[in-house]
């Protein structure tokens, strides 16, 4: 056997996965189990894609942003019209190939009442040493997400 083949993960050879949806409820409870996501938006006409790390505030995803961010471009003051965005966020086991993934699409907008920026402060922990300058709420109008679970054996994978 080569070097290579050993490396591979232990699945069990013809053994699939079922792909099932999650409702929204669901999914918003998975996405608030985990704190780094990435964010899907806009730059310069061309789809980027950051990650990120969040917390979820009721059904909303909140996310701090750091000075001279790419984000910062994307995001409309309070009081300005709203951009569109996704965030994704998931847990898929590598070697087991199971765990969910989530995909919220909605509108961001930056977070501007002081109140809200400190409970935000202290929800939110950074994961780098940067200064954080604004905090960016994303109000979820769809959600989507699917579990990966245990699935059926192949038929063709067995030997009879």
């Amino acid at each position: 056997m080569d070097e290579k083949a050993s490396e591979l993960p232990d699945v069990e050879p013809g053994l699939r996965r079922r792909m099932e949806p999650l409702d929204r409820s669901e999914a918003l409870r998975l996405l608030g189990s985990v704190s780094l996501g990435r964010l899907v938006f806009t730059q310069h006409a061309l789809p980027a894609v950051r990650p990120v790390y969040h917390v979820l505030d009721g059904e909303d995803i909140v996310m701090w942003l750091s000075d001279g961010a790419a984000l910062a471009s994307l995001t409309a003051p309070a009081d300005g019209p709203e951009t569109v965005v996704a965030y994704e966020a998931d847990v898929i086991d590598p070697d087991r190939h199971l765990g969910w993934s989530v995909v919220v699409t909605g509108y961001a907008r930056l977070v501007d009442d002081p109140a809200e920026l400190e409970r935000y402060r202290l929800l939110l922990c950074p994961w780098v040493t940067r200064s954080m300058t604004a905090a960016l709420r994303i109000r979820p109008e769809l959600v989507t997400g699917f579990q990966l679970t245990d699935g059926m054996e192949c038929a063709t994978a067995r030997s009879d």
